[in-house]
């Protein structure tokens, strides 16, 4: 376990990012703060989020010989604000009818996030959605109308109105719907706790429950719910923790590259 652990201890992730720590070829689990971690090709994957304390973590890894830490660094990081002016007033200060509303919508894309199901194989390599303009980044510090508001969770895409939208990975419909800020909505469980979300839609091409291939077309762009102009907002959710879509892909991608 020496060089793992040697490995492990210099490894450091910025809050709001993505880790992969490789684990030991007898590793039979990894643990991150209390429950399995993503596997993918010997290295578990770790996602920080952004509102995280600096300081030390630490996977505990099982093997036949018994449980071993493995520590890693989060390392602070000075996300930027980012003003945005919305037009229609209730986006920004919702009636009561509204905030009932997104209460309910908010239990089923929580429902999608909890979602632990088997963990995949084949993930690698993982795709970016949609090509455009990178016109809001994560875990900037949003202020509406002068108002401020939480951390941005997502990564937004800017694109015409019906540019397609493919999968990054293969997946299962999670969730459908068309929500008060989020718009026309499509959640997709990639197995082991890795479920990512797709919002402000103008065209949703699958039901809840449909298999969708990596790569394969299953949403367009729109301006649907909070949105200034046609963009896609993706979000990634390692164990339920949102995490830099960038990150997240690199991170995976690197794996794929034998690096």
């Amino acid at each position: 376990m020496s060089l793992f652990l040697a490995l492990a201890a210099a490894a450091t992730v910025d809050v709001g990012g993505v880790l992969a720590l490789p684990l030991p070829d007898d590793a039979q689990d990894a643990l991150y703060a209390g429950e399995p971690a993503l596997v993918v090709d010997g290295h578990a994957i770790v996602g920080v989020p952004a509102d995280a304390e600096a300081g030390r973590r630490e996977i505990v890894v099982r093997t036949p010989a018994g449980e071993h830490s493995m520590p890693f660094i989060v390392v602070a990081h000075d996300f930027p604000e980012e003003r945005l002016t919305i037009a229609n007033p209730r986006m920004v200060n919702p009636e009561p009818a509204d905030l009932e509303r997104h209460a309910r919508e908010r239990v089923i894309q929580d429902a999608a996030y909890a979602l632990r199901t088997p963990p995949r194989d084949d993930l690698v390599p993982f795709l970016q959605p949609v090509e455009g303009r990178i016109s809001g980044e994560f875990g900037f510090r949003r202020i509406l109308n002068g108002q401020p508001r939480a951390r941005h969770s997502g990564l937004d895409i800017a694109a015409p109105t019906g540019t397609p939208i493919v999968a990054p990975a293969p997946g299962t419909v999670a969730a459908v719907g068309d929500y008060f800020f989020n718009g026309k909505t499509v959640l997709l469980d990639h197995g082991g706790g890795l479920v990512t979300m797709y919002c402000h839609l103008h065209r949703i091409d699958v039901a809840e429950g449909e298999q969708v291939r990596r790569g394969a077309v299953f949403a367009a762009i729109g301006a649907t719910g909070r949105a200034t102009g046609p963009h896609l907002h993706w979000t990634v959710s390692l164990a339920g923790v949102r995490v830099d879509p960038l990150r997240a892909m690199a991170a995976l991608n690197a794996l794929g590259d034998g690096e």
